[in-house]
């Protein structure tokens, strides 16, 4: 006999305990009793856990996330800066160089701000709010084996621990398990057709160090440094200094295919040094290294079209990067992870849980911020060399071009900035780049001169000389 998750109200599962299924949780509790399926054994405060190797290297939430975070917890955000994270000033705190070369100036006149922490912190703080709240209860060590029901309706599922395997019956299962989701296998076991999939694979790696900062004060108030790659030279190579709590600057380094960093402690300042600006290499010559490198190379943009299947059964929903996993290096993964637990809350407002039809309302309704930051992705990610079997669609090359442009006009005028940003943090749909705000600009040409090198203060650069 299945266990009952809820005995009052209707009960949801949801599969996974990163982000995506914490923030998932977060909406649930408003109108189930919410059980969270773990694989791992969760740590007590900020730490490292195997399901999250990825939370090593640079993470950051777009002004889209930071919004649908407070919405969804609210305060959840102070607690996090409280904690050593910080609220970054697009492009004000930022020292960014765009793939044409360009350097951006550091406009204060947007009112977009990132978060900016290391993922070990961020995920504590919000394991902290969620766990503690009166409809949820999580069950670590256990393994999401399969479903419960049929292609008309899922029912529960199968989990599996260290006493053997149980189902778990429930109104709604949410498969927030990540890139490895197994959903594709287990709704074909209930007789559904198989999703359709793409990947684009820009072939990137990822290497990443950390590094103590050259005084606190490089934590406090130093700007993220990021010099972004070109796709139109490849193998494109780009770099990122986060500045996170604790003293430190997490180093993440990324090339395609033919100019990947390796895990060679010994190689890593050489390859910042080579980006197509050293700046990067020249600000951790000198500086002190806090252990070894680790590297990734899961980095593809991966897709599964379920919002599109003829067939879904009610009580299942995928999201975050089950649904879709993007390349890191555009930082859309939690955003988007944020802005899916606040379609789920917003569907279930209007229509109940249980109602027949309301999981396939839940599955199109997550599908849009998950298109957004796949369009912005793929629109780049397509252009290296051996990326996808198939050659650029014709709306992507042309997406690629309008954002080069887009991103040349941004880097020298606010207003314009401003109308990239809101696209770029996922608060504005694509459209919104067909405003006055960034075509007459585009149009009339910039009114400055470009800048000759990274725009660092006289502070930020004596800063920098410390760590020499």
């Amino acid at each position: 006999m299945p266990e009952r998750v809820g005995a009052h109200r209707p009960a949801a599962v949801v599969l996974g305990a990163g982000a995506a299924g914490l923030l998932a949780a977060a909406a649930l509790t408003e109108f189930a009793d919410v059980t969270i399926v773990e694989r791992d054994t969760l740590p007590a405060g900020p730490g490292p856990r195997r399901g999250v190797p990825q939370a090593r290297h640079a993470h950051l939430v777009w002004s889209g996330g930071v919004r649908a975070f407070e919405e969804l917890l609210p305060a959840v955000v102070d607690d996090i800066v409280a904690r050593g994270g910080r609220l970054i000033h697009v492009m004000g705190d930022m020292v960014s160089r765009a793939p044409n070369g360009v350097w951006f100036r550091r406009f204060t006149a947007t009112r977009h701000r990132n978060l900016v922490c290391s993922r070990d912190l961020l995920d504590s703080v919000l394991r902290a709010r969620v766990l503690a709240g009166d409809h949820v209860t999580v069950r670590q060590a256990h393994t999401a084996v399969g479903l419960t029901g049929d292609a008309g309706r899922v029912t529960g599922v199968r989990i599996r621990g260290d006493r053997g395997e149980v189902a778990l019956a429930a109104d709604l299962v949410v498969d927030a398990s990540g890139r490895g989701s197994r959903a594709p296998r287990w709704l074909t076991d209930l007789g559904l057709p198989g999703v359709t999939e793409r990947v684009v694979d820009a072939g990137v790696v990822y290497a990443t160090r950390l590094y103590r900062a050259p005084d606190s004060t490089a934590t406090a108030g130093f700007p993220l440094v990021n010099v972004q790659a070109d796709p139109a030279g490849a193998p494109g190579r780009g770099g990122i200094v986060l500045p996170v709590e604790g003293g430190r600057w997490i180093v993440t380094l990324a090339g395609t295919r033919g100019g990947e960093p390796t895990g060679d402690p010994a190689a890593f300042v050489d390859f910042a040094l080579r980006l197509d600006h050293p700046v990067i290499g020249e600000l951790l010559r000198d500086a002190e290294p806090l252990g070894g490198v680790a590297t990734t190379r899961g980095t593809r943009n991966h897709r599964r079209y379920y919002e599109k299947m003829r067939n879904w059964p009610d009580g299942f929903a995928v999201l975050g990067d089950a649904t879709a996993g993007y390349n890191p290096v555009y930082g859309h993964g939690l955003t988007v992870a944020a802005q899916c637990a606040l379609a789920v809350r917003d569907v279930l407002r209007s229509s109940a849980l249980t109602t027949p039809g309301t999981a396939r309302r839940l599955q199109r309704a997550v599908a849009r911020p998950v298109g957004v930051a796949w369009d912005l992705a793929v629109g780049q990610d397509a252009h290296y060399p051996g990326a996808t079997d198939a050659p650029p669609t014709v709306p992507e090359r042309l997406l690629a071009r309008f954002l080069d442009h887009a991103v040349a006009t941004g880097a020298r005028n606010p207003r314009a900035l401003g109308a990239l940003l809101d696209v770029m943090s996922l608060e504005k749909p694509v459209t919104r780049l067909l405003s006055p705000d960034l075509l007459v600009p585009m149009l009339l040409g910039p009114k400055r001169p470009p800048l000759p090198g990274p725009p660092f203060t006289d502070r930020e650069r004596e800063i920098a000389r410390r760590g020499r």
